[in-house]
């Protein structure tokens, strides 16, 4: 981009330069080189359109399920946690065995056990990870006796990864004496679940995560 003193004002392109005005400047820049029409088809730019395809989907995928936990994310204290989040999604993705690029799925991907653990070991800002003792089977969540906590909620969170959609059920957690809880089924056997785990003791929250 330039400036240019002319006594006649130009606007519009002439061959491969462009004048328009910025801010009362006379500019010219050169024309863009990028073809709408060659992005879309060109062998030269499959790559491109493969992580752009890839991308897409994974600033999808994040957003749908972090917009059932804004009022947890809002606690984390971590202004860059979208960011983090977003980078999460494409870590996962990048574990589906079975598509090929620019079509891995994050679904895929945690269908494997390093995505589950990729998930499970997020922090969320300033709040502490789940600890160990706590993991869900079949309907139950298993809390270890070392588990320090007043009271827990489990967010469940339904995920429709074709169409973008979530559905969402929350509920609080009252501990047994065996540390074995078996919480409401609100889905089906077959939808994409996945369970976050928030821990509050004197009503403030001390860990939260994908159990």
């Amino acid at each position: 981009m330039a400036t240019y003193e002319s006594i006649v004002k130009i606007k519009g392109a002439v061959g491969d330069l462009v004048f328009y005005d910025l801010n009362g400047k006379n500019v010219v820049r050169k024309k863009s080189g990028f073809n709408k029409a060659a992005f879309k088809k060109a062998p030269s730019y499959e790559k491109v359109r493969q992580n752009s395809s890839e991308f897409g989907h994974c600033s999808k995928t994040g957003k749908i399920i972090r917009t059932n936990l804004n009022s947890y994310i809002k606690e984390a204290g971590d202004p860059l946690l979208y960011q983090k989040f977003a980078k999460l999604m494409t870590e996962i993705k990048d574990l589906d065995p079975v598509s090929g690029r620019g079509s891995r799925t994050v679904d895929k991907g945690l269908q494997t056990k390093e995505g589950k653990a990729l998930l499970n070991r997020f922090q969320f800002g300033e709040k502490k990870k789940l600890p160990d003792g706590i993991q869900i089977l079949d309907h139950i969540l298993y809390v270890d006796e070392k588990v320090s906590a007043d009271t827990i909620t489990l967010v469940t969170i339904c995920i429709d990864f074709e169409n973008y959609k979530t559905e969402c059920f929350e509920e609080n957690i009252s501990l047994s004496d065996n540390g074995k809880v078996n919480f409401k089924k609100q889905f089906s056997e077959n939808d994409s679940l996945l369970y976050f785990v928030v821990l509050r003791k004197n009503k403030e929250i001390t860990h939260m995560g994908f159990a």
